[in-house]
């Protein structure tokens, strides 16, 4: 089986140990097949097609107005995309462990502050693009198939039900607070629940219904890594097929949004909506100005890719 190997790495390797000093044990006999597993039978199928890219609200709302008026969510343009496979949901901590104990790579967002969330079952792993990327790539290995980040209009297209007009990237293409994603006190209350100092949390994945595709927490609980590097412009210039962003760039594209106030959730998580971000942040810096060891990319989340013409096979 394709992690065999893998498993055979950490035998060599050794096992880890605590802060304690204690040996820990892997475990990885049962972790790594499962993931393989779920990861594999959590990819959602999307068929191909052509759609229109960016902010349609001008060809879609009764005003004829944009929705965002942003300038980089335009002009309106033809993409045609070949099938693919998507997850249906966030990578979590617990997948992105079983990848660093495999790889042998740290494991992320072990800060004071961190570990009250990273350890709360199913909550979304924040990470760097490379991370995220790497992670990626390392799943597709073990699966057997080419697997990456999706580019924007990969997200896109999935977030719309294959390019259809929906605002947001919900089960109705509206958002309804309480139903179809967490409302403020929700969020309140999860924090109680979970002796968390903020109602802010990245709350557990797959709490709320997906999308008419069967993906799931699209519009929050995280921004979303792409393949793509940022261009406010390179919507003018984007070809038609499978576009993959500009050549080269400062910044990494980020799609959906993380835990904020609902007001503000409603203006920046449209299924077109562009964020963007440096691939690596600094560290982040305690009252005094001192780098601290908390997780700089807490905000950033993302989900994998099967670039197959045809359903992976389950």
């Amino acid at each position: 089986m394709k992690w065999a190997l893998a498993l055979a790495l950490v035998a060599v390797s050794g096992c880890g140990k605590t802060e304690s000093g204690q040996v820990e044990s892997p475990d990885l006999s049962t972790k790594l097949p499962d993931l393989v597993a779920r990861a594999r039978k959590n990819l959602v199928f999307v068929q191909g097609g052509s759609f229109e890219m960016g902010d349609f609200g001008h060809k879609h709302n009764e005003e004829k107005l944009p929705y965002s008026g942003r300038a980089d969510d335009g002009p309106l343009h033809k993409v045609t995309l070949d099938s693919f496979s998507i997850s249906a949901y966030k990578t979590t901590f617990a997948d992105y462990d079983v990848y660093t104990q495999v790889t042998g790579k740290p494991k992320i967002a072990m800060g004071r502050l961190d570990r009250q969330f990273r350890d709360i079952p199913g909550s979304p792993a924040g990470v760097s693009w490379q991370g995220a990327r790497d992670y990626c790539v390392w799943l597709g290995q073990q699966l057997g198939i080419p697997m990456d980040l999706p580019t924007e209009a990969q997200w896109e297209y999935a977030a719309r039900n294959r390019g259809e007009y929906l605002v947001y990237p919900t089960d109705n293409g509206k958002l309804e607070f309480g139903r179809n994603v967490a409302s403020f006190d929700q969020r309140d209350a999860y924090a109680d629940k979970h002796g968390i100092f903020s109602w802010a949390v990245p709350a557990a994945v797959g709490q709320f219904p997906p999308n008419p595709l069967g993906l799931h927490d699209l519009v929050t609980n995280g921004m979303e890594w792409t393949l793509d590097w940022y261009d406010e412009s390179y919507y003018s210039a984007s070809p038609e097929r499978n576009p993959t962003g500009p050549a080269g760039g400062t910044q990494k594209t980020l799609r959906g949004y993380y835990v904020t106030g609902e007001n503000e959730l409603g203006f920046l998580s449209m299924t077109f909506t562009r964020q963007h971000s440096d691939t690596q942040l600094p560290p982040v810096l305690d009252s005094d100005d001192r780098p601290t060891d908390d997780n700089p990319h807490t905000d950033t989340t993302f989900r994998c890719v099967a670039n197959l013409s045809a359903p992976v096979p389950t």
